[in-house]
């Protein structure tokens, strides 16, 4: 970051130069991560499923559903607490504010035309939940509906001939322990892979969050982070069971691979890893758990969303009501269960979100310049309560 701060300040050709040479070695970082998730969240699930009952796979699903709406419900509260109070005590030069909203417009057609286009009805949201084709699927990344295939497909393995399920079980272990062993491949270049994504960044952001921007990035860091740190770590060392230490070990690569690339489906394989190596989590679990709730729970982005509703009302010379706040708030928490698990996922989700409560949605054309530093921490986030929930979720532990 140092070094992105000072290439920011340097000549225009040195720094678009060194970003050059360097940019591409974070791109084979996350990609390198990225090819092992398709096929480690699959066979996990399977192997996960086929190698236990019918009725322990579905307590644990029942128990990390039950967390993860713990752990939405207590972040959106912390959103609707903290952003609307420390909102109203920020003075906005009414001309900045004018000049934002024109911008806005602008900054919504040229970085997401077709963002309202892409997100997806409550109807088309369930009937995409079951792929017509497994294989363009994986080859899409649609990670919900590939679960769906994967865990029916290992309910369907435990009505199967013993033999035979063994044949197939073993084939996906094998499968699953060789992805596991090129994650540790990996990881062992993590503080390179960091490097060479962070000073990219820096260096073409420079000191870009100023004024009332910067109380929007400032905000979304205060909430996400201490909510993780009050709320989520000590629900994981209470509920879960495990050393507070231990957690922090456990949860830390993922949260340097999330923080880095801005997506969650990259850290899967280092949550896995760390569930596996750091906390003893049989895989079974590890490989049911973390993959559901790496497709369907992100606790920073629920946080995130109410937050990023209530600053555009406040640009747009409002605030938000106790009931359009509890509007919002149930908006947020239904719509972050659709967010893909990419970097600026949640700017899609972002949309229903100010439709709910009447805000136009070129208010996200206001927040698209600068979401890099906010969606890290949400991203973050995301992954740490991931974690938190398959800990508490895992019989064994909780």
């Amino acid at each position: 970051m140092l070094l992105g701060l000072l290439l920011s300040r340097a000549d225009s050709t040195t720094a678009e130069r060194v970003v050059a040479y360097v940019e591409p070695f974070g791109t084979l970082f996350v990609n390198a991560i990225r090819m092992t998730v398709i096929p480690l969240v699959v066979s996990l699930i399977i192997v996960g499923i086929a190698g236990a009952d019918a009725a322990r796979v579905a307590r644990m699903g029942a128990r990390a559903l039950v967390v993860a709406l713990g752990f939405l419900c207590l972040s959106a509260i912390a959103g609707v607490l903290i952003a609307p109070a420390i909102l109203s005590r920020l003075s906005i030069d009414a001309s900045a504010a004018a000049s934002l909203r024109a911008r806005a417009t602008v900054a919504l057609a040229s970085s997401a035309p077709d963002a309202t286009r892409r997100v997806p009805t409550v109807m088309q949201w369930l009937t995409d939940l079951v792929p017509a084709n497994p294989v363009r699927a994986a080859a899409d990344g649609a990670m919900l509906p590939l679960i769906v295939f994967a865990i029916a497909f290992g309910l369907a393995l435990l009505s199967v001939n013993e033999e035979q399920r063994e044949i197939v079980v073993r084939f996906f272990r094998g499968v699953a322990d060789a992805m596991l062993r090129i994650v540790r491949w990996v990881l062992v270049l993590a503080p390179l892979g960091v490097f060479a994504l962070t000073l990219p960044l820096v260096a073409r952001l420079g000191v870009v969050a100023v004024g009332a921007l910067a109380s929007y990035v400032g905000l979304v860091a205060l909430t996400t982070t201490l909510f993780v740190l009050l709320v989520v770590y000590p629900a994981a060392a209470i509920l879960g069971r495990v050393s507070l230490v231990s957690f922090a070990r456990a949860v830390f690569p993922a949260q340097a691979v999330a923080f880095s690339s801005r997506t969650s489906l990259a850290a899967l394989p280092a949550l896995i890893e760390g569930a596996q190596r750091r906390l003893g989590m049989p895989p079974e679990s590890s490989g049911f758990l973390l993959p559901l709730a790496s497709a369907l729970f992100r606790v920073g982005a629920a946080m995130g969303l109410i937050v990023g509703a209530a600053f555009v009302a406040r640009l747009y010379g409002g605030y938000l009501t106790s009931a359009q706040l509890l509007t919002v708030t149930a908006t947020a928490i239904l719509t972050s269960f659709s967010i893909p698990g990419i970097p600026g996922g949640s700017i899609v989700a972002m949309v229903p979100v100010l439709a709910s409560v009447g805000l136009p949605a070129e208010g996200i054309g206001i927040l698209l310049g600068i979401d890099t530093i906010p969606d890290a921490f949400r991203t973050t986030a995301n992954v740490t309560g991931q974690m938190a929930a398959a800990v508490i979720a895992e019989p064994r532990h909780g």
